[in-house]
């Protein structure tokens, strides 16, 4: 049941890929707050065809974009905007990809090509899209970009390889292009860091079961699911969080502060 914070808004979300996609659950909860929404991913994407049905339950477009494209992102800001009948209000940005990761390489042992290309899709990406949409004047005063992001960008997870360096930057690119959009038109620019989450994404990383068990045990609140971050991006393109900008906000049950948990010893109780 939504609340109508979205009321008339309207959006782009990056990155649905199928129903266990963080993208997607926010796609839905915008839909319900109120907003009318394009989405958008790779060609490649659209040949499973799961965006399209997503887009056709919820009533909205679905344009394909290679977000490491100008040409693409042009295309893609002008035909949402003809579509949705001006600028819009929040851009989700839900793109990551390691080549180096599929194929198990060591993370001493990495392709540096294949490296390019992960820094390109996980976080270039992300300042190619703000860029066109500041170039372009595509989005609304006060309006919200997020991007998702995880905390290996502070700190090390072996097994999650240059992802972590991919998330660092693109942490940086919300710090600096939020400076530079806010100054111009008040648009936010922040960065979520959402707990490990069983997406089709998250679990081709080795061993990433057995840690989502851990961060579940460590984290106070357990993991935080991809519905409850779905709610928190909500939020952030709400005009209830207009003063938030250049952050990079935790949601993760808690896990982000904490050092140890008795009960991963067996030590509680």
């Amino acid at each position: 049941m939504g609340n109508n914070l979205l009321q008339g808004k309207k959006g782009i979300i990056f990155g649905a890929l199928d129903d266990k996609s963080i993208a997607t659950k926010v796609a839905e909860r915008c839909v319900e707050e109120g907003a009318t929404i394009i989405l958008t991913n790779a060609p490649v994407a659209f040949r499973f065809g799961e965006i399209q049905k997503l887009a056709e339950k919820l009533n909205c477009e679905a344009i394909p974009a290679d977000a490491t494209s100008m040409e693409d992102l042009e295309d893609l800001f002008s035909k949402s905007m003809e579509i949705l009948g001006g600028k819009v209000d929040f851009v989700l940005h839900s793109i990551g990809m390691s080549i180096n990761v599929r194929k198990k390489k060591a993370y001493t042992d990495l392709k540096h090509d294949w490296m390019s290309k992960t820094f390109d899709v996980s976080a270039i990406s992300f300042h190619k899209v703000m860029q066109t949409a500041y170039k372009m004047d595509a989005v609304n005063d006060w309006g919200s970009i997020l991007a998702l992001t995880y905390i290996a960008a502070q700190r090390t997870f072996p097994d999650y390889s240059e992802m972590a360096e991919s998330k660092a930057l693109l942490e940086s690119f919300a710090r600096s292009f939020g400076y530079h959009y806010g100054s111009r038109n008040n648009v936010r620019v922040n960065t979520i860091s959402q707990s490990p989450t069983m997406t089709t994404a998250g679990s081709g990383i080795k061993g990433f079961s057995e840690f989502f068990g851990y961060a579940d045990k460590m984290s106070p609140l357990g993991n935080a699911p991809a519905e409850a971050c779905a709610d928190y991006c909500i939020y952030m393109f709400s005009d209830l969080s207009r003063y938030i900008t250049m952050q990079n906000l935790y949601h993760d049950g808690g896990f982000s502060n904490m050092g140890m948990n008795p009960s991963i010893l067996g030590m509680d109780g």
